[in-house]
């Protein structure tokens, strides 16, 4: 194979070397002897699995389609459209008969005029007739006598409160406590945090800072060095490994396992056709000619010097049985009208009571028999029907 000619596949870096070259056809060769079976399974197993749905699963899917369709969903249509549902709206209309049209009965002409004739209208005139001038009185008393009094009780309140309470306490703390406090405490303690506490936290605070940037320092170039030894000793390793080893390794591989699974599907393929051919040589070709040569011949014979003779004597059979049995009750229909003509009688004139059979039409009859004349629908001049016995 001249691979300088062609282009590389799809996912091969381009710096493969010789090595991955050498190896790629003896690696695809064991991976296509090893898919090869398992590719020919599959393959008999689909066209087993396609022949089992087109000559079992589908007319066998059909049937109990129509077998479910037949006892079960027209069963269950008709009882349900022929007994639950009349069932139904009989159980609904008994339902609201005997629930929902007594509480229907009972809330319009029981519930509802006791509520509006016996609570209501009372409440109404109660509120109208009583409640409004009552509170209309309340109100004016409140207004004209409560409110001035309250107001008045109000002001000597807050007057006596702010005179014997609230300025006694403001200036106990304005003119006591806040001079205390800012003279004795607060001065005190700002001038300690401004001239001692504050130099100090300083010093401490660079002290700290100085051992902090120190472990910081040394935190840094210990993860460095860590960092150092990690990627040297661990991950380089794993990378150069998983990019120079596992990943051309694993590309071939599945390039092999694809290759392998089209080139087995050839030879799968290659292996069904042979088979077919083998089996149309051996038992299809002789059947058919067997069926063209020797039973078709067959047929043809027992059909045109066998059935057809027989079928031919069977219909001229049941031809002359049928004539037989029409001769025998015309006999039997002519025997009967003689006897009856014998027991009754007949006149001219006088229609005879045995029941006729269909007479031929004649000259002066209105049914149609082929033998006879047709009559004439208007009579000649001075002719007349006449009666034919």
């Amino acid at each position: 194979m001249d691979y300088g000619k062609h282009q590389a596949p799809q996912g091969y870096e381009p710096g493969e070397g010789v090595l991955t070259t050498l190896i790629r056809i003896p690696v695809r060769i064991v991976v296509v002897v090893l898919v090869l079976p398992a590719r020919m399974v599959w393959d008999a197993l689909t066209a087993l699995w396609h022949a089992a749905d087109r000559v079992l699963l589908r007319p066998l899917g059909r049937a109990l389609a129509r077998l479910l369709d037949t006892l079960v969903l027209t069963p269950l249509t008709w009882l349900y459209t022929w007994v639950l549902t009349p069932l139904g709206k009989a159980a609904s209309w008994l339902a609201v008969a005997l629930f929902l049209w007594p509480w229907i009965g009972l809330w319009r002409y029981v519930v509802v005029p006791v509520a509006r004739y016996g609570i209501t209208a009372p409440a109404v005139w109660l509120y109208g007739a009583v409640l409004t001038p009552l509170g209309h009185g309340l109100r004016w008393i409140g207004t004209a006598l409560l409110a001035p009094a309250a107001r008045g009780l109000g002001t000597g309140l807050t007057w006596l409160l702010t005179t014997l309470l609230v300025l006694p306490v403001a200036g106990l703390w304005r003119h006591v406590i806040v001079p205390a406090v800012r003279y004795g405490l607060i001065i005190p303690v700002v001038w300690l945090y401004g001239a001692v506490l504050t130099p100090l936290g300083l010093c401490t605070a660079w002290v700290l800072g100085q051992a902090w940037r120190g472990i910081a320092a040394t935190g840094r170039g210990l993860g460095t060095a860590l960092a150092w030894l990690v990627m040297t000793l661990l991950v380089a390793p794993v990378s150069w490994t998983y990019r120079r080893i596992l990943a051309p390794i694993g590309r071939e591989v599945a390039a092999a396992f694809e290759v392998a699974w089209r080139i087995t599907g050839y030879v799968s393929r290659a292996v069904g056709r042979a088979l077919a051919w083998f089996a149309w040589h051996l038992i299809g070709a002789p059947v058919s000619w067997a069926y063209r040569t020797v039973c078709t011949p067959v047929g043809h014979f027992a059909r045109d010097s066998v059935w057809a003779p027989a079928r031919r004597a069977a219909a001229e059979t049941g031809r002359a049985a049928r004539a037989a049995l029409a001769s025998a009750r015309e006999t039997v229909r002519q025997a009967r009208r003689d006897a009856w003509r014998a027991l009754v009688g007949s006149t001219d004139g006088a229609r005879s009571r045995e029941p006729q059979g269909i007479p031929a039409r004649t000259l002066g009859s209105t049914t149609t028999v082929p033998s006879a004349a047709q009559a004439s629908e208007t009579p000649l001049l001075g002719e007349k029907f006449v009666r034919q016995g």
